[in-house]
């Protein structure tokens, strides 16, 4: 391996670098994206030292420690090694404490930092949810992903750092280094306190005796009326985390599969094809109590779910905007079990593309819906803000890709969706009051759907309905020309009003679009109407379609990816509407098209609205639409 390298193969690799408040990332393998190579070239190095040097240099000016305490640690990707190493490497040249407890779980590391004195940072080696071949960074200085102006800033940092310290870069990155060993005793320590605070957050918004009471019913529940919990791990940082402690904690059973760290056995997205194993697992394991599964990603702060269906007698995959109404579902309605949220003022903080599938929901319990633009670090802020203003809010999280956090956690976990949904499933009814999943079905007005040996399925059965794009399906990303993303939108407005003007009649008619309003979200601010957009003006952008009754029916909604270099656009319809879907996000996409040609200099050609051609049932319940298509 080469010990220099140019002023330019640095910049180029510098270039490469993805740039998001999620995270820092870009392909380190050797041997491409999907590649399992676990050696960096010498300008990988160096940004991996530049990393450290940066969050190092930021921390000494940010916090009142002469030698701030950092605590390192990685997901289990093929050069997560050799990257933490020379991001210590950095940290150490700016007189940073390393505590290194190897591969952990970010929800664990980011507990341990929050809940213990003396740790000033995180700086934990992922890129989260891409392709094997990627890796990177993301910072925290209190249990949270560093966001907003700071990370803004960070950036601005690292860029000047590798552009005008090149030489001190390639020589840290050279020499020879004493080797950080990984601390056990840390390590063990992070497990208990990251524990303590998965139990907290199971037992609910409660005092010390009401959380008790909570996780005393379950566990009582659940040997009276055992469940078990299946695990496909897939090599990730989870196999080394708390899971089994926590889920046995609370009474339930759990089956672990693909549970060695770094053998990573399918896609690292939890979505689609790769939760067919778990799929598998669950139905060789329903005869040995299994009623749902879940597989987490490499780095273990989200997770999708695979339940038992009665009705079907196998496993089904869910989608991730169906685990994430599940789990508000769950929340919502134990927190009412336990008299908490009453006469409060309770609030639901989003993304813009979750569904709304979450505000009947939250309406059925009292709660505010708040959307914040795409991105952990935006949710948490505004959930942040929101408890500055009064507001009591418990639940936060990413309906587009499943994420769920809950308070005091500042970061996603897929246990908070499970033990959610073991209380759902197990928590009884109490002193003459129904049982969370009947107090729901009362409220909703679907006594009906009420059985005493109710599942998963049922609940499922329960979530008001709407079809919403996969935000991993492949016609939810586009590539664009444009780089003006604030012009790409103005072009797009006016295509907008232009088609909205032409087939406005057939959009009532088809899909009961009646009426729709704009929101441009950008950080924690959510505003109405077109063009109130922030430079960079790479926030989200969302047409929400009302019906004759003012029900939200839809949404249409963009914004260029901060962790791919892509476009992303998803769509949404009232109802179990596939094919109303599918034509509107083609409509989307030629929309989104266009306006990129516009943009570039093009001239404008017409849209055809595409579609079924069967137009809605105008009935006041819009969900019976489905049944107009073949």
């Amino acid at each position: 391996m080469s010990s220099n390298c140019s002023d330019k193969e640095l910049r180029t690799v510098l270039e490469q670098m993805i740039l998001s408040p999620s995270g820092w990332r870009k392909v380190f393998a050797p041997d491409g994206e999907h590649g399992r190579g676990k050696i960096l070239s010498f300008a990988d190095r160096c940004l991996a030292a530049a990393m450290g040097v940066t969050f190092g240099r930021w921390l000494a000016a940010n916090c009142d420690k002469k030698r701030p305490a950092v605590l390192v640690a990685t997901d289990s990707r093929p050069t997560g090694e050799a990257l933490s190493d020379f991001l210590m490497r950095g940290l150490c040249a700016t007189r940073c404490r390393i505590i290194f407890i190897g591969i952990a779980a970010v929800p664990e590391a980011m507990a341990f930092c929050r809940n213990t004195g003396g740790i000033a940072g995180v700086a934990y080696v992922s890129a989260s949810h891409n392709p094997l071949g990627y890796n990177g960074v993301k910072f925290s200085t209190d249990g949270s992903v560093i966001g907003g102006l700071a990370s803004a800033a960070l950036v601005e940092e690292f860029r000047k750092l590798v552009m005008n310290e090149s030489a001190a870069l390639m020589k840290l990155a050279s020499g020879e280094f004493p080797e950080i060993r990984f601390n056990d005793k840390q390590k063990k320590r992070c497990l208990r306190t990251y524990a303590r605070q998965l139990s907290l957050i199971a037992g609910g918004p409660e005092s010390g005796t009401g959380r008790e009471i909570v996780l005393k019913s379950l566990r009582q529940a659940l040997s009276e009326k055992p469940l078990a919990v299946v695990a496909d791990l897939n090599g990730s940082a989870r196999c080394l985390s708390a899971d089994r402690m926590h889920i046995e904690s609370l009474g339930a059973k759990l089956y672990t599969f693909n549970k060695r760290p770094g053998r990573i056995e399918h896609a690292i997205l939890p979505e689609g094809r790769a939760l067919e194993p778990c799929k598998r697992y669950l139905e060789e394991l329903h005869a040995r109590g299994a009623r749902f599964g879940y597989v987490p990603d490499n780095d273990g702060d989200r997770g999708n779910l695979v339940i038992w269906d009665d009705y079907a007698g196998s496993a089904r995959i869910l989608e991730a905007q169906e685990v994430f109404a599940i789990t508000v579902l769950a929340d919502f309605a134990c927190a009412a079990w336990m008299g908490n949220s009453a006469g409060q003022n309770v609030a639901l903080v989003v993304n813009g593309p979750t569904s709304h599938r979450v505000r009947p929901i939250a309406e059925a319990y009292g709660a505010s819906v708040f959307e914040a633009e795409v991105g952990e670090s935006n949710v948490v802020n505004l959930g942040r803000e929101l408890r500055r203003k009064g507001y009591i809010v418990r639940l936060l999280g990413e309906g587009s890709n499943g994420g769920v956090i809950v308070h005091p956690a500042q970061v996603r976990d897929p246990l908070n969706t499970v033990s959610a949904l073991l209380k759902l499933l197990r928590l009884p009814k109490m002193s003459g009051h129904p049982n969370p999943f009947e107090d729901w079905c009362q409220r909703s007005g679907q006594s009906a759907l009420y059985r005493e040996d109710y599942g998963a399925a049922d609940i499922l059965a329960s979530l008001p309905a709407f079809t919403t794009s996969s935000a991993s399906a492949e016609n939810s990303k586009m590539k664009i020309a444009c780089t003006e993303h604030g012009v790409l939108k103005t072009e797009w407005e006016g295509i907008f009003n232009q088609q909205w003007a032409i087939h406005g009649e057939a959009l009532r008619e088809v899909y009961g679009f009646c009426s729709w309003i704009q929101l441009n979200n950008s950080g924690i601010n959510s505003r109405q109407g077109s063009g109130l957009r922030k430079p960079a003006f790479n926030g989200g952008l969302k047409i929400i379609f009302r019906d004759r009754m003012q029900r939200d029916a839809g949404f249409l909604w963009m914004r260029s990816s901060g962790t791919e270099p892509v476009f992303r656009l998803m769509v949404e319809i009232r109802g179990a509407r596939p094919e109303a879907e599918a034509a509107l996000i083609v409509w989307h996409r030629a929309m989104i098209s266009e306006a990129d040609r516009l943009a570039t200099g093009a001239r404008f050609k017409e849209i055809p609205i595409p579609g079924p051609t069967n137009p809605v049932q105008t009935e006041a319940n819009t969900e019976s639409s489905a049944r107009v298509f073949p």
